[in-house]
């Protein structure tokens, strides 16, 4: 079938042998690729309940049917594994161009099993695949590594795939970094990489991905780029401010959260704002493969130089620890860039050190760095830094806040949901995003279903972002969508332009088929219950779909969204029944049935 490369590779580290399998089509067809196709052999290949850091465990890069097309922003690719920050279904999400240079080497997918009796990284040249010994660059940061693996093999034109020290140390908030400052960075990824001695992954290609018809292609290409070019979001404020663009926006709704969520506004916002960023550091816009929308920065700052940072760096190093120095929130942003660590995980985590410090739990005897206090520059940078090294007080960091708060007694501290630290956005404030973060399956997480887009930017159409009303089926409609495009290998950043009929329209045009709008969305609805029905397996009930108590009981004490608390408890049984589950959040027969499960 057209789009799909056909093949993946199986590399079994522990026998230090490769096998290229044959795609299943049947499978492809009812999960699309990506997040979807992914999660479903993770379900099926890896027993229920073991260590995700154990050989058993599985790690899957996955491409989705549109990656390496022409399709505006179809470079992206998944990586699917059981997490080991919290042993749900791990997925993470990554841009740049390393997924589409999967596709042109000829491959959908590549399973990792098994561990390499010593550091690793494996080479991929079209046909030519070898595990090569990779001691020289254990140990090495991101930037270095990529650097030194690609004169190694001796093309500049391949990309790399990388962990760095945090991964290797086996944090539970590591990333997976591609082209040095592109992240798959939620869940944990890279510390599962790391688990399996595996340094890198080297690709090259150099075939094409073929579409099924050329013309209608074209003219369903021609029609989304038009209406990218003219969405205000897509066309306008990314191009020009980057995601950062958001600071001052959530703010002015009172939704931006502060010092560990115990405020929800930011009196210094604008001096963190994507303007800001655009004025003072941005040196040129970065975009990934194909994308028309160019969100990426890339920015000169002190001497210094990186990509980044994100709406979501910004403000986790930012509002949430009382920084205003953009200067330092630069600096920690590359500091998780080379060491290997997720930006929302690793900020969100300082700052629930920071009020484990403000509450006197954590002693001033065991902080052997710089203070952890509120707006302090020199805390966010050092103390991420000792994080990814695995330092002193940083190695119970590098574990992630639920863990450091459980460890401290404190675990109502950890501003997480099953054990993943929370976004950029309080819930109390925007109540629809509140439903999904406590809905995830990969815990709390604002890219399975983003709501912020109708509560705040109005898109598809404007809804009261403190009302419960529809909330429930509108989370439930996003969250399908989003697995869909996680699935295609696009970016969700496309779903401010456009609609689900231009998914289903794309699809057709490259693979040949003739599906519906709701046939794409019952595909959604299948790679969600798939992923909640592995999320079961591994012991998660429906009192794991909560948030944390200060959201359901503390109202915000001011701002715009003064005096609001989560209505979780209101929306959740509405979202079961539009779910199509029984009342304690479990998948019927009838609607396994009903999805081929």
């Amino acid at each position: 079938m057209n789009g799909y490369q056909g093949k993946l590779l199986r590399v079994d580290l522990s026998s230090n042998s490769v096998n290229v399998e044959p795609l299943s089509l049947e499978k492809a067809v009812a999960f699309i690729g990506g997040r979807g196709l992914a999660g479903k052999l993770i379900a099926e290949e890896i027993p229920a309940g073991i260590d995700a850091l154990s050989e058993q465990n599985k790690l899957i890069i996955a491409t989705g049917l549109l990656t390496g097309t022409t399709a505006p922003t179809a470079g992206r690719y998944m990586v699917v594994t059981k997490s080991p920050l919290n042993n749900t279904i791990a997925s993470s999400n990554s841009g740049g161009f390393w997924g589409a240079e999967l596709k042109f080497a000829g491959y959908d997918m590549v399973i990792i099993e098994g561990k390499a009796s010593a550091p690793v990284y494996i080479y991929i040249n079209d046909d030519q695949i070898e595990i090569r010994p990779a001691d020289k660059y254990w140990g090495k940061w991101v930037a270095e590594t990529t650097d030194e693996l690609l004169e190694e093999v001796g093309d500049a034109k391949a990309r790399v795939l990388t962990i760095g020290p945090a991964g290797e140390k086996l944090s539970r908030i590591a990333s997976i970094m591609n082209e040095k400052d592109r992240a798959a960075g939620r869940t944990g990824v890279g510390a599962v990489m790391g688990s399996k001695n595996l340094k890198a992954i080297v690709v090259r290609g150099t075939n094409k991905v073929e579409v099924a018809d050329a013309d209608k292609y074209k003219e369903v290409i021609s029609g989304i780029m038009k209406k990218i070019r003219e969405n205000g979001v897509t066309g306008q404020g990314l191009p020009a401010y980057g995601t950062a663009i958001l600071v001052n926006i959530i703010n002015e709704n009172g939704s931006l959260p502060t010092n560990n969520f115990q405020e929800s506004y930011f009196d210094e916002a604008d001096q963190i704002s994507g303007e800001e960023l655009a004025e003072k550091y941005l040196e040129r816009k970065d975009p990934c493969f194909r994308c028309p929308i160019a969100c990426g920065r890339y920015c000169k700052f002190d001497g210094d130089e990186s990509g980044g940072p994100e709406y979501e760096s910004v403000w986790a190093y930012g509002s949430n620890c009382g920084v205003s120095d953009l200067t330092a929130i630069l600096k920690a942003n590359k500091m998780c860039n080379e060491l290997g660590l997720d930006t929302i995980s690793a900020g969100a985590t300082i700052a629930a050190a920071m009020e484990l410090v403000q509450r006197g739990i954590i002693k001033p005897e065991e902080v052997d760095g710089p203070a952890l206090e509120w707006g302090s520059s020199e805390a966010i940078v050092e103390w991420t830094r000792k994080m990814g090294l695995g330092e002193g007080l940083g190695a119970k960091l590098a574990m992630g806040s639920a863990n450091l708060c459980a460890e401290y007694g404190s675990p109502e501290l950890s501003m997480s949901v099953k054990k993943q630290e929370l976004p950029a956005y309080d819930p109390r404030g925007i109540q629809g995003i509140g439903l999904n973060y406590a809905t995830s399956n990969r815990g709390g997480c604002h890219v399975r279903g983003y709501l912020v887009s109708p509560e705040i930017l109005g898109i598809p159409e404007k809804l009261d972002r403190f009302s419960i009303e529809g909330k429930a089926e509108w989370a439930k409609v996003f969250q399908d969508l989003t697995a869909v495009i996680d699935s295609l290998g696009l970016c969700l950043f496309t779903s401010f332009a456009l609609s689900a009929q231009d998914y289903v329209d794309l699809y057709n045009a490259v693979s040949g088929k003739n599906i519906t709008v709701d046939d794409l969305l019952t595909t959604g609805d299948r790679i969600w219950n798939v992923e909640r029905l592995f999320n079961m397996q591994e012991g998660y009930t429906s009192k794991d779909d909560t948030l944390p108590k200060r959201l359901l009981e503390e109202e915000i004490s001011s701002g715009p969204s003064k005096g609001n608390v989560s209505r979780l408890a209101e929306m959740l049984p509405l979202y079961y029944k539009a779910r199509g589950w029984d009342e304690n959040g479990v998948p019927t027969e009838e609607k396994k049935q009903g999805l081929g499960l």
